[in-house]
């Protein structure tokens, strides 16, 4: 009987620990792909009121469950998972990202992150299923045209060239338009090395995992000296917990579309029978379609592997191992690029210290085309490639055969140029960052963050060309072959170190971040001559080899910003920093850079309960940002004493000695400011399903950083970079993402954006015209220019005269100032390159397992000065020396022959609006392959399927607004397979 009752007491004892353990239940919610914890998850309980959230370590604890209750785990950016309670104590959790709310997940901005719905400035992100499919050698190539007031512009159609990035138009003149782009906490130099196609062509675009884009002062501050023209942070993919393994590859070929209209063989003959019949004993037999012939068809080949998992059990991982070749139209044009990418980040101490370390290898080898598409579209089409009478390697050229001497004036077999030249380069580039996150054991509000950054570069170009090589260096018009060495070492270190505080009130959160920036650019050079030059001297000033230690260039920054959310309606955001650069004296080195935003989210006051808007929020903010950024102008507000050349030395008996000349310089140079404010509607209807944003700016750039003139005898050169003035920008943006359809077998998503901006020069010095860019051929003279009252690089032309019937004038143009002489006086400006209006579009569509996105960028409005007809558009340069000169055929229309002036017409500045369909991308996905956890996509694209314009040359998009002969870009048909397990 005792014994019974001992029973029934200890039973009565143990029963309400059983209930507690059947009722409660406790555990981790982690990230899928990283093993880190979530802090912030909703956990509830299904259709109750049951629920608990997540602490900073992911930890929960939910009470009066019940056995088969169903546990849902919910968070933003995330798809939700749902656990059925049967009495488990503690559960680990594991949340997949949502890629279709990616939108709203947690961004990176400048030293931290931010909760896009809590972001106060105007701030775009993108993710993996944002990005451009197809051709995607460079990281720009994922986002062009995907975002408002953002243009990417290649240029033409090299290879892993770098494309013009241009955040709201850019905020300088000289000084540097490019935005600040930082990889994983590195800012990175806006530059390319030796031997490298583009400073972006070492990342390897497969290890990206998203691109946060700061365009207005109030986002963009805190990085202060860099951050006048945008910011571009770029984050990596990290390591995951789970084993995970994906191999992407690419197979294409390409094609040549179109060429430079110029007359054939047989309507050259009629021409010069027509316009010069004195000519016709210098035409061949043959019909030569040059620049068909400089051309290939061409093939791509891409293939990446990526492995995540945990080294050792601890260590989460990512090594991603990528090739990438590339060809050129151009004969010899090829980008190889081979690239290792590794990430470890693990998390010690109970997850109170985080490390991360970001270490990415590249090795280019690459194989540079000259720019031959001018001598392309003028050498004579009756002659052949090849002659196997020739001296130049049985290359038809124009030479004396009885002299061996190059007919002076004459056009260079385009073809020979560049088979018979041996133009390669490499690039070896090392850079990464290591940053430890430290949680205070002792106050786990407070974060030390220390980050360490490093960039190196190696590289090197080659160029040799043989002593029967016509476009090689001569002497007397006798080649004599090149032999050209360039090596360059570049060298970019930084340590960033801050304390960040987060803290909650009651209904007020709390962050403030402060900290200290230093970092350092180095760049050393090589140059060895034309070894071959019999004019080129050997030692002494102006000899070869030399060598170039730039002075280097050092940054340093502090900084602070603060966050603050009341009741989760009102934010408001204040940062300051204040930046150094060793490229201004003591006096000028330091500028202050403050910022503030403030954002309303008006949906939590009147829209809680509605089922239309489901987000509204508005934002106001203001920002001052600076420009620094001069290029080799590094040092020139010291005066600096070189030694003087042979034509001036002093001459004392026998003894030549040289003096000591000094260099231009500006100790007074100071920073460039730009003050920009911007308005903003963030918006999402019918629970998000439409959302998007609004904004206008506007711009204010003063004390500007421009090469202006100087006053004869003022100085040591008469031009030099100085501050000169003041310009603006102002503009409107728009971008709207829908999801039309939303189902279970299909899903069409649409994204549309649009930019507008005007940019005026307010002030110049000496109120004076400066002109800009390349030189027109044939006049020695720019065609764009710096002006009060205009944009910056309008073209700068004479007024075109037509006649009655409306052809125009030849040599006839309106005389401006009436002075009754047509001079340079008489040009005036006539419109500019900027587009009035930048248009994005792209489409998804998914339909059970097939998948169909294409994407369409368009520019109206703008303008392109047609270099190509401006140069050689008239009769009169059917000869230039002892060779046959081609047309473009667009002579006929002008009927041109030839005049000092022509070349700067207006009626060579034409619209250049364009419509273009970037690429077109079809996809099947298999699920299941072999196994449940093997899944393979195979996919079929176009790259660069059409171009809708009114433009008579060959592309639009030309970079500068002059086209001069732009390397054509291809149109490529794409086969890619994708496999995950």
């Amino acid at each position: 009987m005792k014994t019974i009752y001992k029973k029934l007491l200890f039973l009565l004892l143990f029963l309400p620990f059983c209930v507690l353990a059947q009722n409660t239940i406790g555990g981790t919610v982690l990230d899928k792909i990283t093993g880190q914890p979530i802090p912030g998850v909703n956990v509830n309980v299904q259709g109750s009121t049951t629920g608990a959230s997540t602490d900073l370590d992911g930890k929960f604890r939910l009470s009066n469950v019940k056995k088969g209750d169903k546990v849902v785990f919910s968070f933003v950016g995330y798809k939700s998972e749902t656990i059925v309670f049967s009495s488990q104590q503690s559960i680990s959790v594991q949340l997949e990202e949502d890629s279709s709310q990616l939108k709203e997940v947690v961004i990176q901005v400048g030293y931290g992150t931010v909760k896009k719905k809590d972001a106060t400035g105007a701030v775009a992100v993108l993710g993996a299923k944002d990005f451009n499919k197809g051709v995607t050698v460079n990281a720009d190539n994922l986002f062009n045209g995907r975002v408002a007031g953002v243009t990417v512009n290649a240029g033409g159609g090299a290879p892993g060239s770098g494309s013009t990035i241009r955040i709201r138009g850019g905020a300088s003149l000289n000084a540097s338009n490019d935005p600040l782009i930082v990889i994983d906490g590195l800012p990175i130099e806006n530059s390319t090395g030796t031997g490298s196609t583009s400073f972006l062509a070492s990342l390897n675009p497969s290890t990206i995992e998203s691109f946060s884009i700061l365009k207005d002062a109030s986002a963009t501050a805190i990085y202060g000296s860099r951050a006048s023209n945008g910011v571009i942070l770029i984050t990596t993919k990290k390591g995951g917990k789970n084993l995970s393994v994906e191999f992407n590859s690419m197979l294409g070929i390409g094609n040549l579309i179109k060429t430079v209209d110029v007359f054939d063989a047989a309507t050259l003959r009629k021409v010069v029978t027509e316009q010069n019949p004195s000519l016709l004993s210098r035409l061949g037999n043959a019909n030569t379609d040059w620049q068909k012939e400089i051309y290939r068809q061409t093939t791509y080949t891409d293939a990446n592997v990526s492995v995540r998992g945990s080294l050792l059990g601890v260590l989460p991982t990512r090594l991603t191992v990528g090739k990438t070749y590339q060809e050129g139209l151009r004969l010899t044009n090829v980008f190889n690029r081979n690239t290792v990418g590794l990430a470890l980040n693990p998390t010690l101490f109970q997850d109170h210290l985080k490390l991360r370390l970001n270490a990415n290898y590249s090795n280019e080898n690459n194989s540079f085309a000259d720019a031959v598409e001018s001598s392309a579209i003028n050498f004579d089409p009756t002659q052949p490639v090849y002659d196997n009478t020739s001296k130049f390697a049985n290359f038809y050229e124009n030479y004396n055969h009885a002299t061996g001497a190059l007919t002076p004036q004459t056009t260079r077999n385009p073809v020979a140029q560049l088979l018979q030249t041996d133009n390669t380069g490499y690039s070896n580039r090392l850079f990464g960052n290591f940053e430890a996150d430290y949680k205070m054991h002792f106050l786990p509000e407070l974060r030390a963050v220390v980050n360490v950054g490093f960039d190196e570069t190696h590289g090197q170009t080659s160029r040799y060309a043989g002593l029967d090589v016509a476009s090689s260096g001569s002497n007397n018009n006798i080649p004599y072959g090149t032999n050209e060495i360039s090596r360059g070492h570049r060298k970019n270190t930084l340590f960033d170190a801050f304390l960040a505080y987060n803290k909650t009130f009651d209904k007020l959160v709390f962050d403030l971040t402060g900290g200290y920036s230093y970092q350092k650019f180095e760049n050393n050079t090589y140059i060895q001559g034309n070894l071959n030059d019999p004019n080129l001297p050997t030692t002494g000033v102006g000899g070869f080899p030399q060598y170039k230690v730039a002075t280097p260039v050092v940054l340093l920054g502090y900084f602070a910003r603060t966050n603050l959310n009341y009741n989760d309606k009102y934010l408001l955001t204040l940062s300051y920093r204040r930046d150094g650069s060793s490229r201004f004296a003591k006096e000028n080195r330091f500028g202050n850079f403050p910022a503030a935003s403030f954002a309303w989210k008006a949906s939590n006051d009147f829209f809680k309960d509605s089922e239309t808007v489901s987000d509204l929020k508005v934002r106001v903010g203001w920002g001052i940002t600076g420009q620094q950024d001069i290029g080799d102008a590094a040092n020139i507000y010291l005066q600096k004493y070189v030694t003087g050349s042979g034509s001036s030395q002093y001459t004392f008996g026998t003894t030549a000695l040289p003096i000591a000349i000094s260099s231009a310089y500006n100790e007074q140079i100071k920073w460039e400011e730009t003050t920009t404010y911007n308005a903003g509607v963030d918006y999402g209807l019918f629970k998000n399903r439409i959302n998007g944003s609004v904004d206008v700016f506007y711009k204010v750039s003063s004390d500007l950083l421009v090469k202006g003139p100087l006053a004869d005898g003022s100085n040591f050169s008469n031009a030099i970079f100085q501050n000169v003035g003041q310009f603006t920008t102002k503009g409107v943006e728009f971008t709207i993402n829908a999801d039309i359809i939303k189902s279970d077998n299909f899903n069409w998503n649409v994204n549309f954006n649009a930019t507008h901006f005007d940019r005026k020069i307010d002030e110049l010095i000496y109120h004076t015209i400066i002109r800009t860019g390349d030189n027109i051929a044939g006049t020695g003279t720019q065609a764009k220019v710096y002006q009060e009252g205009f944009a910056p690089d309008s073209f700068w032309v004479y007024k075109q005269l037509y006649d009655v019937s409306g052809k125009p004038i030849e040599g006839a143009y309106a005389d401006s100032n009436g002075d009754g002489v047509i001079n340079a006086d008489d040009k005036y400006i006539y419109k500019n390159q900027d587009a009035k209006l930048v248009l994005g579009f792209t489409t998804n569509l998914n339909y059970n397992k097939f998948d169909l996105s294409f994407a369409l960028r368009s520019n109206i409005g703008n303008s392109v000065f047609n270099a190509v007809n401006a140069s050689r558009a008239q009769y009169g340069r059917l000869n230039t020396g002892a060779d046959i000169t081609n047309l473009p055929t667009s002579v006929v229309n002008t009927g041109f022959n030839n005049t000092s002036t022509v070349v700067l017409s207006d009626i060579y500045v034409e619209n250049a609006s364009f419509l273009r369909m970037d690429n077109i991308s079809l996809g099947y996905t298999f699920p299941k392959w072999f196994n449940d956890k093997i899944s393979l996509r195979l996919t079929a694209g176009c790259q660069n399927v059409f171009v809708i314009t009114k433009y008579s040359g060959l592309d639009p998009e030309i970079n500068n607004g002059v086209d001069g002969a732009i390397y054509p870009r291809q149109r490529s048909f794409l086969f890619g397979t994708n496999i995950k397990f």
